[in-house]
This record gives C-alpha cells, structure tokens and sequence, in this order.
C-alpha cells in the first residue's frame, strides 16, 4: 500500500514540477488548482518565494493566507499531487473557489490518492482552527465531487456560471467530523503528518 505526505514546494522539485504542469496541459486540463505554478513556468524559482509569502499574508478582500504543498509518494519519493489550502475565507473565496482546490497528476488517478490529499488538506485547515471546509467543482468533474462525498462532503447548493458556461457544485465538510470518522481509513497511507 502506498503512503503519501505533503511537502512545501522547493527548488529540488523544480523539474518535476513542471514535468506535472505539462501533463496537466498535455491533457487540457483547467490549471486552477495548482496556485499559478503555469505563470512561473520560466521561473520556478519566483514562484516558490510567492508560496513562502502566502502563508503570511493578512487576510483581505484582495488575499488570503494559504499553503501549497506537493503530494509525494514515500516509495519512490514521486510527486504525484498538489493542493492549495487557504486558511480563511474573504467574501470572493465562499462564493467561487473556497478553501481547497486539487489535483492529481493524469498517470496517478485511479488509486485513492485524492482522497489522501484532501483528507490532509483538512488536518491543515483543522490546525488553524477552521471547522467547515468548503470546496466546489465543476458539476462534470465527477472525480473530484466523489472525492468530497466519500470525506463527509454535502453538495449544498448549485448555479450557472454564464461567464464559464459550466454549472459549479458547492460542498462542505465538518472538519473534526471527517478527520475523527475517516482517520482508520486513510492513517495507515499517511507516511507522515504536515506541519
């Protein structure tokens, strides 16, 4: 079985990172959950400073603090997903987007790995004292809304985006609850709990 852990994006990584970002494109997928790794794609370097920035940022209607962090798996150390968590809220964020945006890279899915990442993504908004998580997708992405029912998520509402012309989906999990109740589930494919 393999175990997964987060780690903060660095330098070492910077190949890898984008070998990801070309197999996203290469199978057009839509680049929003991987925090703007693309418009860095010259300069990789610079983007990982941006990530060390966000964590401390002042929340506002403009920015919110978040993380990034690489899904890797322990066995052959492979970068195999990425999340973006942030830490609060502005008005923008609960009504497009919210705390989590993820994915997976094409040639890994199919093997839970999400749900591990999400399931992660929530120890993270536990430990800065959240207690909703609230995500959303495209009603098409049928992977992604799994991901979040098989975590305790709630569809709580759905509406057109005119502008994307794509209807989006709005889920929200209890934190502590989905933590408390999944923990045997996914503990024994955790290498290690992020920071």
């Amino acid at each position: 079985m393999d175990k997964l852990k987060f780690e903060f994006p660095t330098i070492a990584r910077e190949q890898e990172a984008l070998q990801y970002l070309d197999e996203l494109c290469d199978n057009d997928e839509v680049l929003h959950a991987i925090n703007g790794l693309i418009d860095y794609k010259d300069n990789y370097a610079e983007w990982v400073e941006k990530l060390e920035k966000e964590k401390a940022i002042k929340p506002s209607e403009e920015l919110v603090p978040a993380k990034t962090f690489f899904l890797v798996r322990e066995s052959d150390n492979k970068m195999v997903g990425m999340i973006n968590i942030r830490l609060t809220l502005n008005h923008n964020l609960w009504n497009y987007g919210g705390h989590i945006g993820y994915n997976i890279r094409p040639s890994e899915r199919r093997k839970g790995y999400n749900k591990i990442n999400l399931y992660l993504g929530l120890y993270v908004l536990d430990k800065y004292s959240e207690k909703m998580a609230l995500l959303d997708c495209d009603k098409e992405n049928l992977g992604s809304s799994a991901t979040m029912r098989a975590l305790g998520g709630k569809m709580i509402y759905e509406y057109f985006d005119s502008e994307k012309g794509i209807t989006i989906q709005k889920y929200v999990i209890d934190i502590k609850e989905s933590l408390r109740k999944y923990k045997n589930q996914f503990e024994k494919m955790i290498a290690e709990y992020p920071e």
